[in-house]
This record gives structure tokens, sequence and C-alpha cells, in this order.
């Protein structure tokens, strides 16, 4: 039994706090006779959720995976328990299945052998290619293949594994028509396989992660796919090893790069053997899984509201390289399949249609918010998009939307003030991202909840279910239930004709 926090402890006197602010607020601004009785959520339903979507069972939630294939007949399990009428969209993905994967480095003429671990100090990239390599490496910056850098241009990097640093030079000077190009890790491979290299070595300089994490990322750049190119991801620390004892360290090298602003490419006396075995398909099948329920009242159940969230993640690699995804994103998951079970109880069932909907393809630049919007065939009738979004961490609620939609805002504003005052007061205005970037495309009202200075774990190893913060999660998730209660069942006026007549353009 999972220990409960603050919010379940005094649900009570939350929901008549509540009560009495709704009542008054709404009747200031004309928007309802009454005030709204709102409910409580439950820490147990909410951890359960989370504990089980986390666990080793769903093998990371890879999109187009079988882990992924067995969360989405749990959530579907789950909304049809609640009476939700249950619908899919399926569509097809890049699935890249690491079965296995090997990295060593040793120096000739010695017996020194460095074994490194899958899950460790490495991971592979998500769309790594598959393959055995033995050979010598070459340190090559940040892999930019332009006249402006020129990472490849005083080293031979033919039959050999080139060595490079994630992302961009902190604060880069190089102009965006050059960093676009050589930003990901697919970019950057296929520059090094140009210039004959056999397999590409990525130091990650992420500082959404700490020097000793492994950290996970489907998406690696467009197609085509390199099937014969081994892609590995090294923790920072990984690479300090890599780079001790030769021309350079890492952090001298970095630190040569940004204040030269030219390449400080080298040859490496070490060799290093990868071996990776990765079963690659192009078009694996996947879906979104929605669950509507629908309005109590005629006049207005034809009316939609949207409470979505991301139910994919990125996997688990061999037998040792496990991505949980316990906040990012089964805490969105479990905000959404709480509000449902809420929503579902006679008491609170809203008069305006809810559809839930858990998204797939969000580590693949969040396809499935865009598949949702191109083949939902109610697309008119949504009045407004609630989007869950990594909320087990952090010290404040963040809501991103108030630029776009204030209206919104306000509302989840008002509703929190009813509460705990959880949300943080950005000064300065926000606009809706993530799935939620689709929607405000075609001027759906869209409001996203996250958490503000969360995401210690963010695609790493360590994002388990025991390092949510259950006080921050469930006061979260609260204020997403009676934001969305306020919507669904009070005088929200949704959107406008002009933003009806849009059709997404995927």
């Amino acid at each position: 039994m999972v220990k409960k926090g603050l919010l379940s402890r005094l649900g009570r006197l939350c929901v008549l706090t509540a009560i009495a602010v709704s009542g008054l607020w709404a009747v200031a601004n004309g928007q309802t006779k009454e005030p709204l009785f709102m409910p409580v959520v439950e820490e147990d339903s909410i951890m359960k959720h989370i504990v089980e979507l986390s666990s080793e069972s769903y093998q990371g939630r890879l999109a187009g995976s079988t882990g992924y294939d067995m969360a989405m007949k749990y959530v579907k399990g789950v909304l049809k328990r609640y009476g939700a009428e249950i619908s899919e969209q399926k569509f097809e993905v890049e699935c890249n299945e690491v079965e296995n994967c090997k990295f060593n480095i040793y120096t000739p003429g010695t017996k020194e052998k460095r074994v490194f671990t899958l899950g460790n100090e490495f991971a592979c990239a998500g769309m790594t290619g598959r393959g055995y390599v033995d050979a010598e490496m070459v340190f090559c910056g940040y892999g930019i293949d332009n006249e402006l850098m020129g990472d490849f241009d005083k080293v031979d990097v033919q039959g050999k594994l080139v060595v490079v640093l994630t992302g961009m030079p902190a604060g880069s000077w190089l102009p965006s028509h050059i960093t676009d190009r050589y930003t990901l890790l697919r970019d950057k491979a296929r520059a090094a396989e140009k210039h004959g290299a056999l397999g590409l070595l990525a130091i990650n300089t992420s500082t959404s992660c700490l020097p000793y994490e492994v950290q996970g990322r489907t998406y690696c750049g467009a197609l085509p796919h390199l099937a014969t190119f081994p892609i590995l991801r090294l923790t920072y620390d990984c690479g300090r090893e890599l780079l001790q004892g030769e021309a350079m360290s890492l952090d001298s090298a970095i630190a040569a790069i940004a204040s030269k602003h030219h390449a400080q490419s080298f040859a490496l006396r070490k060799r290093a053997e990868i071996d990776v075995n990765a079963i690659y398909r192009q078009r694996a099948v996947t879906s979104n899984v929605l669950g509507l329920i629908k309005g109590t009242d005629k006049k207005y159940n034809d009316e939609i509201i949207v409470v979505g969230a991301s139910l994919d993640h990125v996997g688990m690699q061999g037998e040792t390289c496990l991505f949980p995804g316990a906040d990012v994103n089964a805490s969105g998951v479990a905000a959404v399949l709480e509000t449902a079970r809420l929503l579902s109880q006679d008491q609170y069932r809203p008069r305006r249609s809810v559809l839930f909907v858990l998204f797939s393809g969000s580590e693949q630049r969040f396809m499935g918010s865009r598949v949702f919007l191109r083949d939902y065939a109610k697309l008119r009738k949504v009045e407004a998009f609630i989007n869950v979004q990594s909320i087990g961490h952090g010290d404040s609620i963040m809501l991103l939307g108030d630029n776009r939609y204030p209206a919104l805002w306000d509302i989840a504003r008002v509703r929190d003030s009813a509460n705990l005052s959880l949300i943080w007061h950005n000064p300065e205005k926000t606009n809706p991202r993530g799935d939620a970037r689709a929607f405000d495309q075609i001027k759906i009202p869209s409001l996203v909840f996250t958490t503000h200075n969360g995401l210690p774990h963010n695609h790493v190893t360590t994002d388990i279910w025991e390092n949510i913060d259950q006080k921050i999660l469930t006061g979260t998730i609260q204020v997403v239930v009676e934001t969305v209660r306020e919507l669904a069942d009070g005088y929200y006026q949704g959107r406008s004709p002009k933003s009806k007549a849009q059709k997404f353009d995927f």
C-alpha cells in the first residue's frame, strides 16, 4: 500500500474550500448559477498506475514494440472499467529494438581492456544501426562537416570510429543553417559515414542529466536509416575516460572549441570494439488510445473537452538498460486515468463530453498528437485541450499557454487557489508545447500542466516510481481534475467559429 500524501489526508477540507471559492468567482464572472462540487483525487489510485506502467513488464513502452502494446492494453482496460467508449487511431512509426550491445576499449600492445556495461555507462542511440566494429578512434568535436568548423578536415577517419559531442557548442557562434544540419545523431553519423567512418560514439553533453547518467532518446533525425552504422550514446563520465591520456582531455577539448571557435580534432591511441544487435522496422504499427465519456446535457454533449498525455517512452535495451519512464510520462498518464475515474462517477458526470487520449509517438516529435488532429472525425467539436506531461517532480505547477489562452489559464489558476496554491507565477507569458503545440496551430485553446524545476530524471534509467514526489503529483492532478470539470460542466466559452473552420495540416 502506497503511503497517502497531504492532499489525500486533507481532501475533504480542500473540496469545501474549492466549493466556496468556485462559487464566489463564478458568480462574480457570470459564468454559472451554482458552485460546482469538486471530486478529490486519491493518491493510491494514481500511484497504482505509475508503478504498473514503469515496471519492467512494459519494457520502457517504446512505440511500435510489444511493451507499448501491453501499456496500451492496460490503459484501455482502465478506461473501459470507467465506462468510456474505447477507440484507437493506428499509424506507423520507426521502431528499433536493441537486443544487446557490447562496447569495450583497449590500447594496442597491452593486455588491458575496459569493458563497459549497457545501461550503466552507455546506451545505443534510438535509431542505431547494427553491426560489429573493432577499430581505431578519432575525436571530431561536434561532428560538423562545414568549412566554418571543419571537424573532419585534418584527420583521417576512414575505417575508424568517430567520437563526437552531442548537440552544439554552448552559446554557439555558428549560424542556424549549420546548427540545424548537424544537431541530431543521424546528422553527425551521416557526416562521419561520408568520410569513411564505420560507426559513431557520441558523448552526451546534455545538461538535463548528470555526468554519470545514461540517457535514452528515440528520435535521432530524419530518414534514411543507417542500417549497418552503429551509433552509441556515452555518458559524459564515460567520455572523460575515453579521452583520458590522449592528446586532449574531454573538458580541455570542449573548452578549446568554445574559446577558439574551430576544430580540435585528433586521433586516439585507444581502439574500441562495439557489437550491436538491433531489430529495426521503419513502419511499425502503433496506436493512440481514445476513451470518451459522454456528457449528460443534450444541449452540450456534442461539445468535447480533450484531456491527453503521452503514453510511449524510449524503451529497453538488452537486459540491463531499462528506461522506466515513471515521471516521463507515466505520471501524466496517471493524471488522465484519475480524471476519467472521477468524472465517470454519477455525481461528477460532466455536461460536455470528455475525450481522454493517450498518445503514441511522442518520442518521435509528438507524432501521435498530430495523427489525432489529422484523423479525429469530430475535431470541430473540440472546445479545449488539457495536456499533462511529467508532473512527478518539482517545486510547483508550471502552466504553459497563458500567452495564447489567458481565459483558460485563469480557470486553472482559480481552481489552484481553491486548493494548495501550487501554480508558479511565471513573469513571462508562455505558449503551449509538446503534444499541445499541434492543437495550438489550429487555435484549439490548450493548456499544458507540467512542473517547475522538474525533470531530475529526464529520460534516464533512474526515472522509477520510488523517485516520484507524491505531494506535487497529487496536488497537480487535483488542479487538473478541477480544471477539466470546470471546462466540461461550467459555462466555459470554447473555440471561435473561425478556429473551427481550420484544418490540421500534417
